[in-house]
């Protein structure tokens, strides 16, 4: 049996694709810039950089299968052009890659942040979307991207694109933004939230959809892997369930996070320190990240429990291995 390659297997989504293809007896090729900094992993491990594409063509060689989920996942960077190097011309350079090792499927993983928002509402695959309303530099760079994916589809490559919303779980090593949130949260760093919501999914389950996304999905077709819309206070309730902390109850008027994002944002591109509150976070959270996984459950049969056993699997490995 060929390979499947998984770019971004030492990270956090990567590493659970890479172990939920395992778990079903397919032999796995994973690809790092840094190698040595995958771990657990049953798998052949191969260097590969998003700007070398020639690091791209070895990578994927001999694979039947592409689950291409790296990306430069910040939301500040000081020099932008990095991102777009990683995400868009990288993401091309591989799909190209993939075209002429005759990959037999890709699954190409975008972001929640690609779909259109309804305010009051529920988005969804369809609701209208454009570079436009794409807020930084991360969300502009995933939304190239997922064209470049798309056009791969329109000129023959078999591409299924999925949209994950906000994963968590085990193995977050970085951590995630969202992960962040939850080890901020356990550290007594959080004192107060701002009036947002977001889609919380385990990071394992939408590994499997990713599977299911291979299995069963129409190329060109983009899937919402998603489970539970929640406010930032509901979420920080549940983790204080979870853990004992307090929750906070004081909610920061949105002017004075910008303010926030504002200041620590000019006082990284000063330093050259990520910021603590990062501006285009703040920006973001003027929208309730809200989405229906209804596409994929009924034409992939994914499936997402609620959030409380994601939170629980998270705040358990963070607090197992010292993040807090």
């Amino acid at each position: 049996m060929k390979p499947a390659l998984v770019t971004g297997a030492s990270g956090f989504l990567g590493w659970h694709v890479a172990q939920t293809l395992i778990e079903r007896g397919i032999p796995v090729r994973a690809m790092a810039r840094r190698p040595g900094s995958i771990q657990d992993l049953d798998a052949e491990i191969v260097p590969g950089d998003l700007r070398d594409p020639a690091s791209l063509q070895r990578a994927v060689s001999g694979c039947s299968l592409l689950f291409h989920v790296a990306a430069d996942y910040r939301l500040w960077v000081r020099h932008p052009a990095e991102m777009y190097s990683s995400n868009v011309d990288g993401t091309r350079a591989l799909l190209a890659a993939a075209a002429r090792a005759g990959v037999e499927r890709v699954v190409y993983t975008s972001t929640v942040g690609c779909i259109g928002f309804v305010p009051g509402g529920l988005g969804d695959e369809s609701t209208p979307v454009s570079l436009h309303d794409m807020t930084g530099h991360y969300k502009r760079s995933k939304w190239l991207a997922e064209q470049e994916a798309l056009a791969a589809a329109r000129a023959g490559l078999p591409v299924v694109i999925v949209n994950p919303t906000a994963p968590v779980g085990d193995h977050d090593v970085k951590p995630t933004p969202t992960g962040q949130t939850i080890v901020d949260f356990l550290r007594g760093g959080i004192p107060a939230f701002v009036d947002t919501g977001l889609n919380i999914v385990d990071a394992r389950e939408t590994a499997l959809g990713h599977w299911l996304a291979c299995e069963k999905g129409v190329p060109g077709e983009r899937y919402i892997l998603g489970g539970e819309n929640l406010t930032l206070q509901q979420i920080l309730f549940q983790l204080a369930s979870l853990s004992g902390r307090p929750a906070p109850r004081a909610r920061l008027p949105w002017t004075v996070a910008l303010l926030a994002g504002l200041a620590s944002t000019a006082w990284a591109e000063i330093s050259g320190r990520a910021p603590r509150v990062p501006l285009d976070a703040v920006r973001m959270a003027r929208k309730k990240m809200w989405v229906s996984s209804a596409k994929a459950e009924q034409s992939l049969g994914f499936r997402a429990s609620g959030a409380s056993l994601a939170l629980s699997r998270a705040c358990q490995w963070f607090t197992a291995n010292g993040y807090c």
